[in-house]
């Protein structure tokens, strides 16, 4: 498979294979004579794995050990349980962190008059008085 039909199958661009492939997340694929990239399902499979894993958030580190542990039959679960709990707890982190500032917005978009005056608390709160309430 080309890398056209490989990122076809895969639901990966051209690029970020290429650009996976730099970085030794996916080992580069074998190349006919004319040095075109030939893939095989089991790497269009890993590209597809790769790609279902960024979708969920996973970084590339992540993602690294994942793979390695998905290429392991032998390996235990709790690796990958305790991999993706970890990412569990940092979504969860990052959701609270957008939670409060929602909030905050909501609170100064509420204190806003939005009229052709020119105060507005928003900008107020954005400048070095203010720093430390955001």
């Amino acid at each position: 498979m080309t890398i056209k039909e490989a990122a076809a199958a895969s639901g990966v661009s051209a690029k970020r294979i290429r650009h996976y492939e730099s970085i030794g997340l996916i080992p580069a694929p074998a190349r006919g004579e004319n040095q075109y990239r030939h893939y095989s399902a089991s790497e269009v499979q890993a590209l597809g794995f790769v790609r279902r894993a960024r979708d969920l958030g996973f970084s590339i580190d992540d993602i690294r050990q994942l793979l390695a542990l998905w290429r392991d039959r032998g390996r235990p679960s709790a690796e990958v349980k305790a991999i993706a709990l970890r990412h569990v707890a940092e979504l969860d982190e990052k959701a609270a962190a957008l939670a409060a500032m929602s909030r905050m917005l909501k609170h100064l978009a509420s204190t806003c008059h939005g009229d052709d005056r020119p105060d507005c608390p928003i900008l107020d709160a954005l400048g070095p008085a203010h720093a430390d309430m955001i």
